[in-house]
């Protein structure tokens, strides 16, 4: 049933802007939002006002003829339901009518309670406000929308032509209240299912009258200057676009709202419309592609995505020829033209960037960390490797190297030791008196429980820590770590560097409870009973696997992963006499040194695999090697022997070949071709099991065919809504590198669950390399690659310490003269609207804004006024690009007939 007279309301206000030329109609979201918090006999009241023009009570009442207490009563409710402004004058309350954005309906969604109970406001304030953008497309002078950019005040320091409206400090220094309320544009995302997980409370600031006038109506908490100003340091910590109502004048601004790309209604117009003309500031970002790195910290906090990572390098082929960038300035711009996956973020530029990032699991800023190892600035290398890696003291021992593997200085002589720089800045940090520990971004009252100390575990409780979530980790065996600790030698990760760098996150306040098996000794539903918002379960793939051979089980067969966990364990385990090893691993090449250093006087491994095809690092397999053990290639187990149930031997026979023509596994063998080996005991290393216990009782998740725990291969959300999963549970046995990447999505996913924000949105990153074939290395000299001191193998067997040594500082500084410097960032100052927020990112001083508009907020009335007149020459421009357009098509296909 519509409401008539609320309807004329909802005109009313809508004309502030249109001027009355255009109705609205029962299903515009102009009488949608207002519709459930006004009674026609309320829009009679509010109808009684003018635009700016405040009125007292006295007055509307004598308007519209009813009792003074009741006039009084019905426009203050209204003022609480954020429809009309409420502004006192010589201690007397004035309302008047204000636009619907910004204004109307901003103040309606920070009604909490009106919106919790309806809401369609927070829906229709997204609808007007893409209705309005997509009206407005290509008809904004640049810097002249209703809302605009003010840059982070450090990014213009040096430039002599700024003004003092673009200034933050001139903006909060002119008045003296202040209030701050939750994001608007947030809490509208947030309502409709697309939160992002930016922060939304305490970010929007208001000031003078509009503070005031918040305050009044209980939507916003009073604060003081200081305050404001820290709010306004913690947006620009987190990357967040300032921006301010353009429709007061220049430098007479009533808020400043701290935005991001994902959720900002006002950016939003920027991003789906491609027109940031809508609200950018008078600058433009430019890199300085000599100190660029591509550490990718600009691009991860460019809210407009108009950052990305290129190359930086010389092509051999001819550069194709781009066409002239279409812009909405000459060009007719319809939703052909928009971008409506804009919250799709494109990382990466067509062209490719740095190899190193790229491949590296955990996208780790390598070309960044090694500039500044370069530099000596180690602790701020390691700050930068932590934002990905909370482990590199670990990584740099155990790491598979991808970034080396793909390193485009190998198209020179070598790869660069990217592993071994990466050890030498972890251990500056092990070896000092005062560890890196970084600064919590909040301190928040959610309680978190992850399930397994393994890396992704370990991983997803430094993140959330970091966040400042009340994190509590459950481990079922004794000790902290998983495989780091129980899976991988000592020789290769010493215990020390592992509880080291958990040490850090019980600085970060993590607490740990060990001997607890998660379905034994207490449910989850139990967790949830003491408190616990949501949980990770990361409980690893450390059972071992056997392959169903005859006479396995007789005494003296054992997995390896059972072998290494007894071992780490510290139990008194003795091998004597000859050892056979069982796969071609790195797990196997592990099992092997280890059953040598505790008595083995033989050791001789076996693999389907020759030694091309064989799945252990090239690195392990050199160090296996030295130590004397044997590696028989290209057998596979037939059955074990066994006397009175103890294990003598294994019957061998040939493998032919491991894989089929589409790369499956399909191992064939030479039946007739076999040889018995004698052993004293057998230690089986071909894969790992996950051994789920009572984990998934009474639970709603579930297994994939393989055993693993089925997840959102973006999310890692389970079965179960408040569980999410990560590491080897979710992926099978993989490296510890993979296992860390997951631990971050699992502790970005459980930061959003636990808002009630979308889990996906804005979350993807696709990285691509650049094309090494296509580039010109022809100028580079050939430089030798600085390696560690070599490690003896007839003494590195007899120890289960970690005689492998690190780089010294000199080998650094060597090492790192090598890296290519191969990508670079990638600027469209089209797109950019010249926040600022980069520059506050870069550590290498790489990029910085210089101004190319000149243009300032204007009143309202000559905005209206400017917006036509642009749009009249702009239809001018169009047409002249159409003719031109017309006339270079007509001599083109002239010049083709005369040729």
């Amino acid at each position: 049933m519509v409401k008539p007279k609320v309807l004329e309301l909802a005109n009313k206000i809508a004309s502030g802007i249109t001027g009355g030329l255009m109705k609205v109609t029962p299903k515009d979201p102009e009488y949608r939002i207002i519709e459930p918090v006004v009674t026609d006999e309320m829009a009679e009241v509010a109808l009684c006002l003018e635009f700016h023009k405040p009125k007292s009570v006295e007055k509307v009442a004598a308007l519209c003829g009813k009792p003074v207490e009741e006039v009084e009563k019905v426009l203050f409710q209204l003022a609480v339901d954020g429809v009309i402004k409420l502004e006192p004058e010589n201690g007397v309350n004035k309302y008047f009518l204000e636009l619907f954005v910004p204004g109307v309906m901003e103040y309606m969604v920070v009604n909490k309670e009106n919106v919790a109970k309806y809401p369609v406001i927070a829906e229709c304030f997204e609808e007007y406000t893409r209705k309005v953008g997509g009206m407005l497309a290509g008809n904004v002078p640049p810097g002249l929308g209703i809302m605009r950019v003010i840059p982070i005040e450090s990014s213009i320091e040096g430039d002599t032509r700024k003004a003092s409206y673009e200034e933050i400090a001139d903006l909060l220094n002119k008045h003296d209240t202040f209030s701050v309320t939750d994001c608007a544009c947030r809490v509208v995302r947030r309502t409709m299912g697309e939160g992002c997980g930016h922060t939304i409370e305490e970010m929007c600031i208001q000031l003078g009258p509009a503070a005031d006038f918040y305050i009044r109506t209980g939507r916003g908490k009073r604060i003081t200057r200081e305050e404001a100003f820290a709010i306004i340091k913690q947006a620009e910590k987190e990357g967040m676009i300032h921006q301010i109502p353009n429709s007061n004048g220049p430098g007479k601004t009533l808020a400043i709202c701290n935005c991001c790309g994902c959720s900002c209604l006002s950016l939003r117009n920027a991003n789906l419309f491609r027109n940031p003309d809508f609200v950018r500031s008078n600058y433009v970002a430019q890199v300085d592609r000599d100190k660029c790195v591509a550490c990718g910290e600009c691009v991860e906090n460019c809210q407009v995505n108009a950052l990305t990572l290129g190359q930086n390098l010389c092509t051999s082929k001819k550069n194709v020829i781009h066409q002239e960038k279409e812009t909405p300035y000459d060009t007719e711009w319809g939703p052909d033209k928009w971008n409506n996956d804009y919250r799709h973020r494109k990382v990466v530029a067509e062209s490719g960037t740095s190899p190193c990032k790229s491949q590296c699991p955990a996208h780790i800023a390598v070309q960044g960390y090694v500039k500044m190892a370069a530099q000596g600035r180690y602790r701020e290398a390691l700050e930068l490797i932590k934002k990905e890696n909370p482990f590199p003291a670990i990584c740099g021992r155990i790491c598979p190297r991808n970034c080396e593997a793909a390193c485009t200085r190998s198209g020179v002589d070598e790869p660069i030791a990217v592993d071994d720089i990466k050890k030498f800045i972890a251990d500056q940090d092990l070896n000092s008196h005062q560890r890196f520990v970084p600064e919590k971004k909040a301190q928040r009252p959610e309680k978190i429980a992850v399930i397994g100390a393994g890396p992704a575990g370990l991983s997803c409780a430094y993140f959330l820590a970091v966040d400042g979530y009340q994190v509590t980790v459950f481990e079922k065996q004794k000790v902290l770590g998983g495989m780091l600790a129980l899976g991988i030698p000592s020789f290769r990760l010493g215990k020390e560097i592992v509880n080291s760098e958990i040490e850090v996150l019980k600085e970060l306040g993590v607490e740990f409870k060990t001997g607890i098996e998660i379905g034994k000794d207490v449910t989850f539903h139990g967790l949830r009973r003491l408190g616990y918002k949501a949980f990770y379960v990361a409980i690893g793939a450390q059972a071992g696997k056997k392959l169903g051979l005859e006479h396995e089980e007789a005494e003296g067969v054992i997995t390896g992963v059972n072998f290494l966990r007894k071992v780490n364990l510290g139990e008194d385990l003795k091998m004597e006499g000859k050892v056979i090893v069982i796969g071609g691993g790195n797990v196997a090449i592990d099992v092997a040194r280890t059953a040598e250093r505790i008595g083995a006087s033989q050791i001789d491994m076996y693999c389907l695999e020759n030694r091309e095809e064989m799945p252990a690092l090239e690195e392990e397999i050199d160090e296996a090697l030295l130590e004397g053990i044997t590696i028989n290639n290209s057998w596979g187990p037939k059955r074990v022997l066994q006397e009175n149930g103890r294990v003598v031997g294994v019957e061998f026979k040939k493998c032919l070949s491991v894989f089929d023509e589409s790369g499956k596994f399909s191992p064939k063998f030479h039946e007739n071709e076999t040889k018995i080996v004698k052993a004293n005991n057998v230690l089986i290393s071909v894969g790992q099991g996950i051994d789920m216990g009572g984990l998934l009782k009474d639970s709603k998740m579930e297994l994939n065919p393989n055993k693993t725990v089925k997840a959102d291969p973006l999310t890692f959300q389970t079965g179960e809504i408040d569980v999410f999963a990560g590491g080897d549970v979710v992926t099978g046995p993989k490296f510890a590198i993979d296992a860390i990447a997951l631990g971050k999505q699992g502790a970005i996913s459980i930061h959003r669950y636990v808002h009630g924000d979308n889990l996906t949105i804005s979350r993807e990153r696709e990285y691509h390399p650049l094309d090494k074939e296509n580039l010109n290395l022809d100028g580079y000299d050939r430089l030798p690659r600085q390696r560690a001191l070599h490690v003896d193998g007839n003494k590195s067997k007899q120890s289960f310490k970690d005689l492998r040594s690190t780089f010294t500082e000199e080998q650094v500084k060597k090492e790192t003269e090598r890296c290519l410097g191969c990508g670079a960032v990638v600027v469209d100052d089209y797109q950019c609207v010249g926040c600022g927020v980069c520059t506050t990112k870069c550590k290498f001083d790489a990029i910085s804004l210089v101004r190319k508009y000149d243009s300032s907020g204007v009143e309202l009335k000559e905005m209206k006024s400017n917006i036509i007149k642009y749009a009249i020459k702009r239809k001018g421009r169009i047409a002249v690009k159409k003719v031109k357009k017309s006339f270079k098509s007509v001599f083109s296909k002239e010049k083709g007939r005369t040729e």
